[in-house]
């Protein structure tokens, strides 16, 4: 018998919020970041003909992950710039990045990305602006090897 918080089919369920996230970098809470974006993953095709057999067929394929670009707030943290420093001069240091989606309030974990094996691929300045009163954002792509999708209960679990 499902538990109460187990959905039902045909059941409404409130969708996440899209708002509230945060972003650990070797399981360290990293930044304040105000926008994920390229959470992908596609399977390839692979077409064929069976002999004899006029039908074509297909199977998965190779996985591609599409690069994940982090913006977040210019401040005076060196941490992200020497990490795309380091592979830009040839010292690619690979890392797992996760990205946590919270609940609506903020507090409690849902669901956790993690990006395994994953090295600054690209990183683009603050665009500055004398007339601007907005917050410098800088952005950082990733590549990587991997996608996994943790609930928070499990995740909540690996990192108590």
């Amino acid at each position: 018998m499902p538990t109460p918080a187990t959905p039902q089919p045909g059941a409404p369920v409130d969708p996440y919020r899209a708002y509230h996230f945060k972003l650990l970098i070797n399981g360290i809470t990293n930044g304040h970041f105000t926008e994920v974006s390229g959470l992908e993953m596609t399977i390839g095709r692979l077409s064929y003909r069976e002999a004899g057999n006029d039908r074509v067929r297909s199977v998965p394929g190779q996985v591609d992950y599409a690069p994940v670009t982090l913006h977040f707030g210019l401040t005076p943290s060196r941490e992200l710039w020497d990490w795309v420093h380091g592979a830009a001069t040839g010292a690619v240091s690979r890392r797992n990045v996760s990205v946590v989606l919270l609940d609506a309030a903020g507090t409690a974990e849902v669901l956790r990305w993690n990006l395994i094996n994953a090295w600054p691929m690209r990183w683009r300045g603050a665009h500055l602006h004398t007339l601007s009163q907005e917050i410098a954002i800088v952005a950082l792509t990733l590549a990587y090897e991997g996608l996994e999708l943790e609930d928070g209960s499990a995740a909540a679990s690996t990192t108590a």
